[in-house]
């Protein structure tokens, strides 16, 4: 009977130590750190880091070739952006509808939570991608793209007009929106930090207002030709005479560039980059350079590698578009400054500098921006010196291929803002080729290697996937845009 009893007291105790083990099971095995719900808070931080690293990769990748900023250091191919020769592009593409769903998500999650600043939020970085992707490709899925749940697997292509009708009302929106008394209730954010308050006010979401109303402005410019379409020119005009109400940037301070922590995961994405894809495969182009040496320009300190010429130190660009029997010398050139690698602030999305040259072209065409073009210009310069870190010299302003000359024809100051603005848009994305494609500046030479057939692209072709997964509605794109091949102009360039 004792060995009975003695069995079952060891039972009876297995059994309460098992249960009380897994009542505590879930608490034990919870990690305090990770949330317990997904929130607009624990998905934003991460979309911005991928968008902004995804956006400075193309510029490196793409823009940058293409626009004789840099070109490799040999290409016996015969193809190559350097040549205009533009295949179809997935990159982007895949990337950024990719992150357009987690967008959707923000801004759903955002209604469900009565949460406006988020919701407001997710309309400026739904603007900021739609805008690249259709000033990229032209017709692209838009009102049916992101909607898988709903059963919607092969999104209709829509018009670029229509589009951008709908990006100039996100921004509207989120205009309104925002509210500057409230901090973002799950924090998040990793551009502008709108997750505390200073007092009573949201320095954070003063600066998110501002990108908004900016990155109108920049969409509004593109438009200028399709005016009487949109009007434009009258939207244009109540953001310059409203500036309460529609603010845009005032200073450095303001401009959205997303600073990498420096911690995991958050790493300048060419932190690990090794030296032959960093700089030994590529220099920066004689066209680049030379005009940044005759002016003595302080930025190439921060960008250019300088080569060692018979003891001098120089910065030495190559040809762009060359014969494919050339080949230039490993290091022989100036490439990318390694410094650059772990640059904190290159997460360059908008600049204060864009909106001052932005600000100087609607002067010289009669907008009242309340200076002159010449005021913008000289402060756009001014602006992207600052951004880099770099001090201006004594007379750079006055020097014959940076003076601004208000007695030159129209197109000469024309020309001399958007080439002023071509270097200010380094590591911005695409946007200096979206501009040379609006304005026709800057003026790029063409390289002896190009072949004549070649034309300087207005597009990129669909990704050649589309073919297999959205057949019906790809071909009805193609058709709507009059082909598919990097010719074909885009609605806004036409």
């Amino acid at each position: 009977m004792k060995r009975i009893h003695q069995l079952q007291f060891l039972i009876l105790s297995v059994i309460i130590i098992f249960t009380s083990c897994t009542k505590k099971f879930e608490e034990i095995n919870t990690d305090p750190n990770r949330p317990k719900q997904i929130t607009p808070g624990v998905m934003l931080g991460q979309m911005q880091y991928r968008m902004v690293t995804t956006s400075i990769q193309a510029s490196r990748n793409f823009t940058h070739e293409l626009m004789q900023v840099d070109a490799p250091r040999s290409s016996p191919g015969g193809t190559g952006l350097h040549r205009y020769v533009v295949n179809p592009g997935a990159a982007v593409w895949s990337s950024f509808y990719n992150y357009l769903t987690d967008i959707e998500d923000i801004y759903n999650m955002s209604i469900k939570l009565k949460e406006e600043n988020y919701r407001a939020i997710a309309l400026v970085y739904k603007t900021w991608a739609y805008s690249i992707l259709t000033d990229l490709y032209g017709d692209v899925p838009y009102s049916e793209a992101t909607k898988a749940t709903d059963g919607i697997v092969k999104p209709k292509f829509d018009s670029q007009k229509n589009i951008y009708v709908q990006l100039l009302k996100n921004l509207d929106s989120a205009n309104l929106l925002f509210n500057s008394s409230k901090a973002l209730t799950y924090g998040g954010d990793l551009l502008y930090n709108a997750n505390t308050l200073n007092g009573s006010i949201n320095p954070g979401i003063i600066k998110w207002k501002k990108f908004t109303n900016s990155l109108k402005l920049r969409l509004l410019l593109r438009l200028t030709k399709r005016n009487t379409e949109l009007n434009v020119d009258e939207q244009i005009r109540t953001i310059l005479a409203n500036p309460n109400q529609f603010p845009v940037f005032t200073s450095n301070d303001e401009e959205a560039i997303f600073n990498f922590p420096g911690t995991f995961p958050y790493f300048n994405p060419y932190y690990n980059a090794r030296q032959l894809e960093w700089r030994d495969g590529t220099y920066f182009t004689k066209y680049f350079i030379d005009k940044m040496n005759a002016d003595n320009d302080p930025r190439r300190a921060v960008w250019v590698r300088p080569i060692t010429v018979n003891g001098a130190s120089i910065y030495r660009g190559i040809e762009s578009g060359y014969p494919t029997t050339t080949e230039y010398q490993v290091g022989a050139n100036s490439s990318y400054n390694d410094v650059m690698r772990t640059l904190p602030s290159l997460g360059v999305m908008f600049t204060y500098a864009e909106v001052e040259f932005i600000k100087a072209e609607l002067a010289l065409k009669g907008f009242n921006t309340g200076k002159s073009a010449k005021q913008h210009y000289e402060a756009g310069i001014t602006a992207s010196m600052k951004q880099w870190g770099v001090s201006m010299p004594t007379g750079y302003l006055s020097q014959a291929g940076v003076v601004y000359n208000e007695n030159s024809t129209i197109e000469q100051q024309l020309e001399r803002i958007i080439t002023q603005k071509y270097y200010a848009y380094f590591f911005v994305d695409y946007q200096s080729w979206f501009e040379k494609r609006r304005t026709g500046y800057p003026i790029l030479p063409r390289g002896t290697g190009i072949p004549a057939e070649n034309k300087f692209p207005s597009r990129v072709p669909y990704p050649t996937y589309l073919q297999s997964i959205n057949p019906e509605n790809l071909a009805a794109a193609q058709s709507a845009m009059g082909g598919d091949n990097s010719d074909i102009k885009v609605w806004w360039e036409k």
